[in-house]
């Protein structure tokens, strides 16, 4: 029933995605009192409308695609295959709501209370919740955990309206597939989801403005991500910016300026995915004394992962890039130890990222030419899957693992990867920076054979100049 209420409580986390329900847990963990508010549902961007909705339908189009494209060379004869969208949405949901009741179950196991609503704090211990019945409550507090996340970023004169312009959120949650779809930005989230979208039938054309497909990646990379998505009909258009946008009954027109010069594309619809911006505003910082950042939005913090009021503590997308999952986890755990009073810290050597297109695309560590930068004497080499037998046998040869170390130390500094599975097995390179590895510790690693996991291990060998499975190419190579 509707009213006004107050309570009390040790730990506030406002946000329920990674970084907010890692904190809960951790703090509940360590014996804390703790009150978790959401105003949406748990779990927050990643498991709602990000990273587990898209990888449930990207893994149902690459089993539609690969029955059509490679069945019949397999021996796997489908020829009524077909992709059926509603009930491919339908499993992704159960997929959703099962993790988001995972989520709530683990946060009841360690002793906190999920509070539904939203929150705007109205002094420096003390919020005020708006309940979905109208009521609101007062919560005090003796420490805040801030972990509202980000939303989708929007673009002047190109904004969404849930149908036919919409964000990575609408596109995810849609009922219903158009014929044709252009999308505007090729990043991770424009790039993962056309190629699903082109798996299943799709018409796509892709524009991004900078030079490159997934700008700030290793060009090696972002090469790979363009020829499989032009292998599989997509339009891409680099290097072009978009400057106008009509809507229709029909669709969309978009008027764009490329290397070519201007161009006019028409589609159903037009998917905007242009970035993210945390959502710090209308939480009442001010009011708290918290500083933020009024141009980027991001709330500086220690490695410790505190605000300038020494309280409050933010983690995730809130906090500072970059904008993924499992680093908003180890930032919550530092959070929950911290105020614990624990000796922790959010520090490491080594943040993997992974870009779930196909192949995937994984990195860690430096590439050659930030290498150079920080005086190392850096070399690279390149193993092919083309040699690999895993690859062979599961029809995969298209990728590589490219592996960079200091040819004066022989100290591992960073590994890309291109190629199937490739986000499962960067983390053996992830422990071996954060251990201080050379490039001979990953080289005399046993590696279970036949696995893809394999091509680290040779790419090492390779570097070392002892390679197995390739022709030898450094004859003078000292071995280090």
């Amino acid at each position: 029933m509707a009213g006004t209420y107050a309570r009390a409580t040790e730990i506030l986390v406002v946000g329920g995605g990674p970084g907010g329900y890692m904190a809960a847990i951790r703090a509940g963990q360590l014996g804390k009192k703790v009150l978790l508010v959401e105003k949406d549902a748990l779990g927050g961007e990643c498991l709602n409308r990000g990273c587990i909705p898209s990888k449930a339908l990207i893994h149902a189009s690459l089993l539609y695609h690969r029955l059509r494209s490679d069945g019949e060379s397999l021996g796997v004869i489908a020829p009524d295959v077909s992709f059926d969208f509603a009930r491919a949405a339908a499993g992704k949901a159960a997929v959703v709501r099962k993790e988001r009741d995972g989520v709530a179950s683990l946060l009841k196991s360690a002793g906190a209370t999920v509070l539904p609503g939203v929150g705007r704090f109205t002094g420096p211990r003390s919020l005020d919740l708006a309940a979905p019945d109208g009521g609101h409550e007062r919560i005090d507090f003796q420490y805040a955990v801030i972990a509202t996340g980000a939303v989708p970023a929007t673009l002047r004169g190109f904004e969404t309206d849930g149908t036919t312009v919409v964000n990575a959120w609408e596109l995810l949650d849609a009922t219903s597939l158009p014929r044709s779809m252009l999308i505007l930005g090729g990043g991770v989230s424009g790039c993962e989801l056309g190629q699903f979208l082109a798996r299943v039938g799709v018409d796509v054309t892709l524009v991004e403005l900078m030079p490159q497909l997934l700008p700030g990646l290793d060009p090696d990379l972002a090469r790979e991500a363009t020829g499989a998505f032009e292998r599989l009909g997509m339009h891409l258009r680099v290097g072009t910016k978009a400057t106008a946008l009509e809507r229709s009954a029909n669709g969309i027109t978009l008027r764009v300026e490329g290397p070519a010069g201007p161009e006019t594309l028409a589609a159903e619809r037009l998917f905007v995915t242009v970035g993210k911006r945390p959502a710090s505003g209308d939480l009442g910082l001010e009011e708290a004394g918290v500083e933020f950042d009024p141009r980027t939005g991001f709330i500086p913090v220690t490695d410790r992962m505190q605000t300038n009021v020494p309280h409050f503590f933010a983690v995730g997308d809130v906090a500072r890039p970059p904008m993924l999952a499992h680093k908003a986890y180890r930032e919550g755990i530092v959070a929950a130890e911290a105020i614990a009073g624990l000796p922790t810290r959010y520090q490491f050597q080594a943040m993997p990222s992974v870009v779930f297109t196909t192949p995937e695309l994984a990195s860690v560590g430096i590439g050659r030419e930030e290498a150079e930068k920080l005086g190392y004497r850096p070399r690279e080499v390149r193993f092919p899957f083309a040699a690999l037998g895993r690859a062979h046998a599961n029809h995969a040869t298209g990728g590589w693992v490219k592996i960079v170390g200091d040819d004066i130390s022989g100290a591992l500094l960073g590994v890309r990867i291109a190629g199937e599975g490739a986000g499962e097995y960067v983390t053996e390179v992830s422990f071996g920076l954060e251990m201080g590895a050379k490039v001979r510790d990953l080289a005399q690693t046993i590696h279970p054979h036949p696995t893809f996991s394999e091509a680290v291990q040779e790419a090492a060998l390779l570097w070392l100049g002892e390679p197995m499975h390739v022709a030898r190419r450094r004859p003078d190579a000292a071995g280090r």
